[in-house]
């Protein structure tokens, strides 16, 4: 159970300093503290303090992100993500970067799906000057054209290697079919890319409002100063903006088996089906059974089956993919043409035999310890500690998930295991997508 401490202040303090709530939990077992900071503007934040070394890391996510690219205007997102660091206020983007170095601040930001991001890692003696260029990045970006010509140019650069790239392209192909219809299954284009107008990119920049918005904070900072400062640096982005609701979706195309034709040696697969939300109670159960599957960990089914036993890949994994209007049980694999339909059928046949038959207690275990002593090892720097504090806010797992996330890995049961697998592998209901020229799998598809 969360414990909160309230802070007892007057009347006087309480106009200068930041109203917040340390939530203690487990501090003598668990591996962070976190306190929610609440500034006198109602800005809220989650920050672990360390002053091991001087240095603040913030990320900022916003829900939204290319869920609100225009049709046929795909990229907003993106290239208006990309040019918040090129000028902003009064600066140009040439100035906008020599003030950067000179404070040694790094800033970044990208655009998903679902989400803006924002991120800044600053020395703690240059904090002030450091949040006031996030500020200004946030609320003034400039959108100068030719700031805008030179990030299109790249992102059609991008575009262009994308579309020779077998990886990329067994991506695209893979979500245009699950999704179709849906922002999930829209990339970039070209023609989409040139489309987007400078009122395009203010449009995208005006959605960012301070009710969509968590803030993570790790580094050399107490939570009153930093109180002040998000005041300060988000006090001016709207306080609401366009309603985000984003439209639920099952993934499309189960059954279905898609091959793309490439002149290369070894084709690049990808497969994938229905998967389970964070918020799901069986999530949990879901992770360590893909984990035991073949979860990025070498001593999984798939890399002994597919690699060790057979040799047809170098790398086999499958995965847990989450967005907020759907979910997905993925996996991949490269192999040669001649021994894709192969490595296809085993993939399947150790997917219905982890729903048949389960998990041993040995690898339930070993898969538990994995990943309980994987999960510390994402802590070790402040940025990304802050990208996790923000992460586990949009997602709303509260609070107490770093603190307690272990201990709900190793309460899973093999049969916990059992009943997700039941629900969740469905070896004949995969979407497939094949790219290359494998043998004995059909007809590619028609250009």
């Amino acid at each position: 159970m969360i414990r909160t401490l309230s802070l007892i202040l007057t009347a006087t303090a309480m106009l200068a300093l930041p109203v917040f709530a340390q939530d203690e939990i487990d501090a003598a077992g668990g591996l962070v503290e976190i306190q929610r900071v609440v500034s006198p503007g109602g800005i809220e934040a989650w920050l672990v303090e360390d002053d091991f070394v001087p240095i603040i890391s913030v990320r900022i996510g916003f829900y939204g992100g290319a869920q609100f690219d225009e049709m046929g205007k795909e990229g907003t997102a993106q290239l208006s993500s990309w040019l918040y660091d090129e000028g902003a206020g009064d600066m140009t983007s040439a100035q906008f970067q020599n003030r950067l170095e000179s404070l040694a601040v790094r800033m970044g930001f990208g655009a998903s799906n679902d989400r803006f991001n924002a991120s800044m890692s600053t020395l703690s003696e240059n904090a002030d000057e450091a949040f006031e260029m996030l500020q200004l990045a946030l609320t003034e970006p400039r959108f100068d054209q030719d700031a805008i010509e030179r990030m299109r140019r790249s992102m059609l650069s991008s575009i262009a290697q994308s579309e020779r790239d077998p990886n990329s392209i067994a991506s695209r192909t893979f979500w245009e079919n699950a999704f179709p219809g849906h922002s999930y299954g829209a990339s970039p284009t070209r023609q989409s890319v040139e489309a987007i107008t400078v009122e395009d990119l203010r449009a995208a920049h005006a959605r960012l409002n301070r009710r969509d918005m968590r803030i993570g904070v790790a580094g050399n900072i107490s939570a009153h100063e930093l109180g002040r400062l998000l005041d300060e640096t988000f006090g001016g982005l709207p306080a609401t903006g366009e309603a985000y609701d984003p439209r639920p979706v099952a993934p499309a195309g189960g059954g279905e088996q898609i091959i793309v034709d490439a002149e290369i040696a070894q084709s690049v697969v990808i497969f994938g089906g229905a998967g389970i939300d964070y918020n799901d109670p069986d999530y949990m159960a879901a992770m360590v059974m893909n984990a035991v599957l073949g979860g990025g960990n070498f001593a999984s089914r798939l890399m002994n089956v597919v690699r060790e036993e057979h040799g047809l890949a170098y790398y086999v994994n499958s995965s847990l993919s989450v967005m907020d209007g759907s979910s997905l049980f993925m996996g991949r694999v490269g192999t040669e043409n001649a021994r894709v339909a192969e490595s296809i059928a085993l993939i399947r046949s150790e997917i219905a035999r982890l729903r048949d038959g389960g998990v041993t207690a040995e690898e339930l275990q070993n898969t538990q310890r994995y990943l309980t002593g994987a999960f510390a090892l994402g802590f070790g720097s402040n940025s990304s500690i802050a990208q996790r504090l923000s992460f586990y806010q949009m997602e709303d797992l509260g609070i107490d998930y770093i603190n307690t996330r272990n201990a709900r890995i190793d309460a899973v049961t093999q049969e916990d295991i059992a009943r997700v697998a039941a629900r969740l592998m469905r070896p004949d209901d995969l979407l497939v997508v094949v790219v290359g020229q494998p043998e004995g799998l059909g007809e590619p598809l028609a250009e």
